[in-house]
């Protein structure tokens, strides 16, 4: 079985990133830790929202929900908010 590299998410450690979760759902935020099953904790969590239905490149703060932590399976997504050292 081909073994499959993990992302290296150390680089964005207390970055802003944006995350892109089933559903359509999307989640801004500082990452704070991760782990091998890409189980993510985030600080100060917005949630985004489409302002328009349908438009789906334009985005808006909705609720802000504090520290949170996205299940790994849940995870389609990763992007950096913050240039990060290559």
């Amino acid at each position: 079985m081909a073994k499959v590299a993990q992302p290296e998410l150390k680089r964005y450690l207390d970055k802003r990133v944006a995350i892109s979760i089933n559903g359509g759902r999307r989640i801004t935020g500082t990452l704070r830790g991760f782990d091998v099953f890409l189980n993510i904790v985030v600080e100060n969590a917005v949630e985004q929202i489409h302002p328009i239905k349908g438009n789906l490149n334009l985005w808006k703060d909705g609720p802000q929900c504090g520290t949170v932590v996205v299940r790994g399976a849940s995870v389609t997504l990763i992007e950096g908010l913050e240039p990060v050292k290559t």
